[in-house]
């Protein structure tokens, strides 16, 4: 059930012996090692303070490791990366801007930039703007708000508006945090599944940190699970039925998370 890493042309994310330790002292990852291959769909889960966050900000080039090396796309993270995307549990939308203009915002922000490699892909073509937002707002389910304002919709809303910022950007990776951690649970089943149909349509890899079992096992065709820091050993569940649409109803599923359960010292029902 526990696979070793394989090494491949097809990685998009290998981190070699990283080390971070907080200003304060704490170590969060001690010569810690972890290849994604593009295409992928992963889960990382772990208790409180074992670093998913974490480690998806280092991935992000939000934070910078102490030592080893951590590549995107065979290149070193010494900054956010424009076509990794990140979407996060708190939204981030202006409060001041409408559904479209949140949707938009990357791509004024591209814009400002220019195609210079650091903050705007080379090969970005910015002609067709409003094209590209009013096809991911037709996508999500939500040009029909397009000229509404944050506080005038739903959280499941604001969430797809979210995703939309992203996916105008058109990345190839994409990092989640506990974006459906606030969700009800059919707003949350249905922005599961929306990700999971996203990902084969435009071979997306996709890395979402969770705290929730059932989540991770849903959606991570591969799940990494993080023990109580500094993290050396690299853990990692195969999970190939992931995103089926009735996996969760199938023994191995509940199988699955029991096994999970155990491996983080959580009872089993």
């Amino acid at each position: 059930m526990i696979s070793a890493m394989s090494d491949t042309n097809q990685v998009i994310v290998n981190l070699v012996d990283i080390t971070f330790t907080y200003p304060g002292g704490t170590t969060i990852f001690d010569h810690f090692s972890w290849q994604v291959k593009r295409g992928e769909g992963w889960a990382i889960i772990g208790a409180s303070g074992c670093g998913k966050s974490t480690l998806l900000y280092l991935i992000a080039g939000l934070r910078q490791p102490g030592s080893g090396q951590l590549l995107v796309d065979h290149q070193p993270v010494t900054r956010p990366r424009p076509r990794t995307g990140l979407i996060l549990q708190d939204y981030g939308l202006l409060p001041w801007a409408t559904v479209w203009d949140n949707a938009a915002l990357g791509l004024d922000i591209r814009r400002f930039y220019g195609p210079d490699g650091k903050h705007t892909p080379v090969d970005e073509m910015l002609t067709d703007k409003e094209k590209r937002i009013n096809y991911w707002l037709e996508r999500l389910g939500i040009s029909h708000i397009a000229r509404q304002y944050p506080n005038q919709i739903s959280g499941g809303q604001r969430q797809r508006t979210a995703i939309a910022r992203t996916l105008v950007l058109n990345p190839d990776l994409l990092l989640m945090d506990e974006p459906f951690g606030a969700l009800d649970a059919l707003t949350r089943e249905d922005l599961q599944r929306l990700i999971l149909e996203l990902r084969e349509e435009r071979n997306l890899t996709t890395i979402i940190v969770t705290h929730n079992i059932d989540e991770a096992v849903f959606m991570g065709h591969k799940i990494l699970v993080l023990n109580r820091p500094p993290t050396s050993e690299t853990i990692i569940v195969d999970n190939p039925q992931a995103g089926a649409p009735d996996y969760r109803k199938q023994e191995e599923f509940f199988r699955r998370c029991n096994r999970l359960r155990e491996m983080l010292g959580e009872p089993t029902p």
